[in-house]
């Protein structure tokens, strides 16, 4: 065996072992329980610092809500006056000659206001005439059948012939003077106030008995009182179950100069079926157009105000959309956001009426609420014009 430089380990006796042990296992464990608290300690240290610094927050817009009254529009578009119950066509009953034309087309009349003068055609001047003639010799025959007869020198059908024939002469002449016709020239009057929509004759043209000289459009007809239809619209057959007499009608012009002109009327008729021409469903509105530039001829758009009623008006930007329906945020006074579910009744433009339960008192958000869920914190950027 090799000498060691150091003499070999022989092993403790047991009993030195362990009391040279014990000691240091009683000095370790009050070490292990500091350990512990000093890390309970930081742990809780921790705790309080993340719960010192401020939680997410998302910036949004709010505007303030209220109920009022909103309706759903259905646009339409038409032309004044372009309803038959508003115009009338002024025609003669007999032929005539056209001898000075006193109007023009558009030009607005009042009642009793020179149109034309016109010249009744010999022939029918003439069977006027025959008409008073035959007129004055069947009275003459009544009266001198009736003198034969008292005298028993006629018989009772002698006498009964000769008054069918004056009554038959009495009616032929009444026929005449309705047609008011006369020798020389007459004068025909507007019979209402309103304007010369369309010439269909002119001056120097002889007229068959019956055919239209002009049209005659009323222009003055009160809304309160009338219930004559001056409007025609056109709307999409989806619509025409939405609209009905008397909902409000709001006249805008077409053209440029007329654009941002507003005259409002009412609903006096909705039509029943679809014209084959248009595939549009007719609405006749009432609209009084007195001292307006709407003159008949006017090619215009119409908002008609259907499904009235009072809602919670918000703007569309409000309301979102998810699995579970329409819904809107607000902002609670501690500054959370509040998810309120939403029912939209009417829709009106840029506007939304809906119900729900909505508090006036809070805002409603319109800006930002696309990143909210419902009690997350926010910061309110102010109310922004409703």
């Amino acid at each position: 065996m090799r000498n060691s430089l150091f003499p070999p380990l022989r092993p403790w006796p047991r009993a030195v072992t362990i009391a040279a042990i014990a000691p240091l296992a009683a000095l370790a464990a009050p070490l292990a329980w500091a350990a512990l608290l000093c890390a309970s300690i930081h742990a809780a240290h921790a705790a309080d610092s993340a719960a010192a610094e401020p939680q997410p927050s998302v910036a949004v817009q709010t505007v303030r809500v209220q109920r009022a009254v909103i309706a759903q529009p259905v646009r339409g578009f038409g032309i004044v006056a372009a309803s038959a119950s508003s115009l009338t066509t002024i025609n003669l009953p007999y032929v005539a000659r056209i001898v000075q034309m006193r109007v023009q087309t558009g030009q607005s009349v009042a009642r009793g206001t020179p149109l034309f003068v016109v010249q009744a055609d010999p022939a029918a001047v003439l069977a006027a005439t025959q008409a008073k003639s035959a007129l004055t010799l069947a009275q003459g025959e009544l009266a001198r059948t009736q003198s034969l007869y008292d005298k028993g020198l006629a018989t009772q059908s002698q006498l009964a012939s000769a008054r069918k024939a004056a009554d038959d002469a009495q009616q032929a002449l009444a026929a005449q003077n309705q047609t008011g016709i006369a020798g020389g020239n007459k004068t025909i009057t507007a019979p209402f106030a309103g304007v010369v929509l369309q010439l269909s004759a002119a001056q120097g043209d002889q007229v068959a008995a019956g055919a239209a000289i002009l049209q005659l459009a009323s222009g003055h007809l009160d809304a309160t009182h009338d219930t004559r239809a001056n409007v025609t619209l056109g709307i999409e057959p989806a619509d025409a179950g939405s609209v009905h007499p008397g909902d409000t009608v709001t006249l805008h012009g077409l053209s440029a100069p007329l654009a941002k002109t507003a005259v409002a009327g009412r609903v006096v008729l909705v039509g029943a079926a679809v014209d084959q021409q248009s595939q549009l469903v007719d609405i006749g509105a009432n609209v009084p157009l007195a001292q307006t530039p709407f003159i008949p001829g006017t090619r215009v758009a119409a908002d008609i105000a259907t499904r009235s009623g009072t809602h919670w008006i918000v703007p569309r930007a409000a309301v979102l959309e998810d699995g579970q329906g329409h819904y809107v945020f607000q902002i609670t006074p501690q500054k959370k956001a509040h998810r309120v579910a939403v029912t939209i009744a009417v829709e009106n433009g840029e506007r939304y009426g809906v119900d729900g339960s909505l508090d006036a008192a809070l805002g409603l958000v319109v800006s930002g609420n696309y990143e909210l869920q419902d009690g997350m914190a926010v910061r309110a950027g102010g109310d922004t014009p409703r």
